[in-house]
């Protein structure tokens, strides 16, 4: 599939956006990058995550119900260093050091994901062509899940509202065990040529799986055998699958989002970059704050959509800058302010994906 092209207005929002933006760093005279916030973070999620499995690994609890809880644990903290370390990292926003950039994206391969297999999906294609049928992998969970009009309906997705939990669950599995070998030997994210690797990326992709290998299934079925190791490492996969997904999800597929598609012949969009960002993407629970210390801000996706490669430690107070243009402009803003809000429009989507009928692609 083409590339989707956005229109190009003038006078535009995204250059008056960006100026705003600019000069409120200017006047405060911060970095765009996360400082010493965000390395102590970092610092704290390793040494947890680090810890966590060591103590289930080595200094196993007598009690199995707390082994499990530990291993739920170990599946929490190891999507808070998604969301809080790589996730920056990836973006270039973590540090003004690329090597430190590097090195907090590269905390993705000890949690099962290719950093490689990631970038090229979410910050290549799904920030450029958020929510567009066809381009954005995010929305393709075909044929389990209508997540876009667009799509072709089944007959099983009238229950997609009810049995979307599990497919949630099993996602970081699919991901570390399927979905990043599927794009790696086909070279395709979705429809989209991924770019050409590298040696030393190929050479990373097999080292960094043979790794994350030893350590979540090589290790533990050595020490306690194939059952307790399957037991342990499905509370671990499918508590982090489940914590990805609805976070990730919330951003994009709620009843007020929208799924533009591209007209032809020309393959355009009527809305410039930066609105179109506006339209397809939601904040959620904004105002607490162990929600939006966890999740790194990505309930502050609205931000973070705009100003990919600012930290996510300033969108609570860029927050204020764009939700202002937004009002000058006439620019819809969406955010939910309380998470249950935010899945309750998710699970709303959902049923209105299972009764609308097919839209024209």
């Amino acid at each position: 599939m083409q590339a989707a092209k956005f229109a190009h207005p003038n006078p535009s929002f995204y250059v008056e956006l960006k100026k705003r933006i600019n000069d409120y760093f200017k006047t405060t005279g911060q970095p765009m990058t996360g400082g010493s916030r965000i390395l102590s973070k970092a610092i704290f999620l390793v040494i947890l995550l680090v810890v966590l499995y060591t103590t289930i690994i080595f200094f196993t609890p007598s009690s199995n119900f707390i082994s499990i809880l530990l291993c739920m644990l170990l599946g929490a903290v190891a999507s808070a260093v998604g969301f809080n370390v790589m996730h920056d990292g990836n973006h270039g926003s973590f540090s003004n050091s690329p090597i430190v950039n590097r090195l907090a994206a590269n905390t993705a391969e000890f949690v099962g994901a290719s950093q490689y297999m990631w970038n090229m999906k979410h910050n290549v294609i799904h920030h450029a062509y958020t929510n567009i049928d066809g381009i954005d992998d995010d929305i393709d969970a075909e044929p389990f899940l209508r997540m876009a009009p667009t799509q072709k309906k089944y007959k099983m997705h009238k229950f997609q509202h009810y049995y979307f939990w599990f497919f949630y669950a099993i996602l970081h599995f699919f991901w570390t065990f399927i979905s990043d070998f599927k794009k790696y030997f086909t070279g395709k994210i979705g429809a989209t040529p991924i770019k050409k690797m590298k040696l030393r990326d190929h050479i990373e992709f097999w080292v960094f799986k043979a790794i994350y290998y030893g350590l979540f299934i090589v290790i533990p079925v050595v020490r306690f055998g194939w059952l307790p190791w399957f037991i342990g490492f499905a509370a671990f996969t499918m508590t982090a699958g489940l914590i990805l997904s609805i976070v990730f999800q919330l951003a994009h597929t709620v009843s007020d989002t929208a799924f533009p598609m591209p007209q032809a012949p020309a393959y355009t969009l009527e809305d410039e970059w930066a609105v179109h960002q506006l339209r397809t993407t939601a904040n959620f629970a904004t105002q607490n704050k162990f929600i939006c210390w966890y999740v790194g801000g990505l309930n502050f996706q609205v931000e973070h959509h705009l100003f990919p490669r600012i930290s996510h430690i300033h969108y609570p107070a860029i927050n204020k800058i764009v939700k202002q243009a937004c009002k000058d402009y006439d620019v819809t803003y969406i955010e939910y302010d309380k998470m249950y809000q935010a899945i309750g429009s998710h699970i709303g989507f959902l049923k209105q994906m299972a009764h609308e009928d097919q839209k024209a692609a």
